[in-house]
């Protein structure tokens, strides 16, 4: 789990974008899981868009239904299935409508997606959506379509992506595919394959585009953004192959947000997501030096267990990744932390569990996501090892660990209060109408009032006077920028 995931028990997230001039055909796009999931899903759509596609929100007109899915756990595939069960009767009434799977659940089922859901005509892996208008011709041929195969170069690079239904203000830039840590839990490396960096200039002039396109927050995007490492393309394994001229000239993630910053120097930069193996100090040094890389960085641990570590083949210990918060928060003195934690991994004990509690404690973490271990097929806990903790136990463990990351949070977003934030003005508060909603540099969330002349995409000081677990009160400040 090398990402920070949205919630991807709840239904899809369908997108709609202008439309293309000349464009005929409909397509309902819908994205599952992390991150990544929904940055891929802007390939696709300028893709298609290419091939006669604009999106629409109403599946019903849909000439392409595409389902961008998550394998991580077993309730978001469970989701997916629940979601194209959906599709039957509109099947049945337009059986021409094209159905495709895309993405991790794609690439970890193959062919058994075509025999266990009569409806899909198509599954398409991460690694293969430039193949997408080849796989749609063959469909419209009445043959079941299907590209599986996992790429050592495939970057999108060139591709300019379609940005899907945001605010305008934010903006997803993958810089990096696939993974090499292999987590015992985790089913990424098998569907998203090899590391893989992106050309930095290609990075720079994505990141320049969206300035000049009125963004002015941008997250650079991987499953491990930590590792990336361009030397003129290739997998990052094949590094030691590389001639010394390539070496000499390699670009590392700190030399990249360096550059970054720079490039688009009144754009406010996140990251995400990190592996505390990978992690160099040199990312906080250059954090500390840039204004605009705002000061968070998602760090999972996934247990407070030197034990759990090994077994989960985390390649960290417990010493060495409270050494790399310790260190970084000299650096950075207001940085925040968030976490995404497993309890109940196999052969985890009351004490493996209190370890987890107390590294939470001692880090003191802004938020996090907190789950069950969920055994996934293919996986080498899944191979070797058993999952022999009792369901009620692992639910407990969790009820415990979430609850003290509820007063984790509380703690942290108090120490926002009585203080001037610099808040980015990303929307409009769900819960009034007539506020503002945004987040500071710690990624915390802060909701204020209104004011005259104040629009979405104008960063602000804010004044905060009280909090709650997860949000900050606030009220504007005098001082306004553009």
């Amino acid at each position: 789990m090398q990402e920070k995931y949205i919630d991807e028990t709840k239904q899809g997230e369908a997108f709609a974008i202008a439309e293309k001039a000349g464009n005929s055909k409909k397509l309902f796009l819908e994205s599952y899981g992390c991150q990544m999931n929904f940055s891929d899903s802007e390939i696709v759509a300028s893709i298609l868009n290419e091939q006669g596609y604009n999106t629409t929100l109403k599946v019903e007109e849909a000439d392409l239904i595409l389902l961008n899915t998550c394998s991580i756990r077993e309730k978001a595939e469970q989701t997916v299935r629940m979601r194209l069960s959906q599709f039957k009767n509109l099947k049945k009434e337009r059986p021409n409508m094209t159905v495709g799977v895309l993405g991790c659940m794609a690439e970890r089922l193959k062919t058994k997606f075509l025999e266990e859901e009569q409806l899909v005509d198509l599954v398409v892996g991460p690694d293969a959506y430039r193949d997408l208008p080849n796989l749609l011709k063959e469909t419209e041929d009445g043959r079941d379509a299907i590209n599986v195969i996992l790429s050592k170069e495939e970057t999108y690079a060139d591709i300019n992506p379609v940005r899907l239904g945001g605010n305008g203000v934010t903006a997803f830039v993958t810089i990096t595919r696939g993974c090499d840590n292999m987590c015992t839990f985790c089913v990424v490396p098998f569907t998203r394959g090899r590391e893989r960096s992106r050309d930095p200039h290609s990075i720079l002039e994505e990141c320049k585009d969206l300035w000049n396109s009125g963004y002015k927050e941008i997250t650079l995007l991987g499953q491990n953004v930590d590792s990336y490492l361009w030397y003129g393309g290739g997998p990052k394994k094949d590094f030691t192959k590389a001639s010394e001229m390539q070496k000499a000239t390699a670009v590392d993630f700190s030399q990249l947000l360096d550059q970054v910053a720079k490039a688009v120097p009144e754009m406010r930069i996140r990251f995400s997501t990190s592996n505390p193996q990978d992690m160099s100090l040199d990312v906080f040094r250059t954090m500390a030096k840039h204004d605009n890389i705002c000061k968070y960085v998602h760090l999972p641990v996934q247990s407070g267990s030197n034990n759990m570590l090994q077994a989960m083949n985390r390649q960290h210990t417990r010493e060495e990744y409270l050494d790399l918060i310790k260190k970084a928060k000299e650096i950075v003195p207001e940085i925040a932390f968030s976490q995404d934690m497993i309890v109940g991994f196999c052969n985890e004990t009351e004490e493996d569990h209190q370890d987890t509690l107390s590294l939470m404690k001692e880090v003191e973490y802004d938020y996090g996501y907190m789950f069950a271990y969920s055994e996934r097929p293919g996986t080498p806990a899944h191979k070797k090892m058993e999952d022999n903790i009792p369901a009620d136990v692992k639910q407990r463990r969790l009820a415990e660990v979430i609850a003290l990351q509820g007063e984790l949070s509380r703690n942290r977003m108090k120490s926002y209060v009585g203080r001037i934030h610099q808040v980015l003005i990303e929307g409009i508060s769900k819960k009034n109408k007539n506020q503002w909603k945004g987040r500071n540099s710690q990624n915390a969330v802060c909701v204020f009032d209104q004011q005259e002349g104040q629009k979405i995409g104008d960063i602000v000081d804010v004044f905060v006077y009280d909090n709650t677990q997860g949000t900050l009160l606030g009220r504007k400040s005098e001082h306004t920028m553009n």
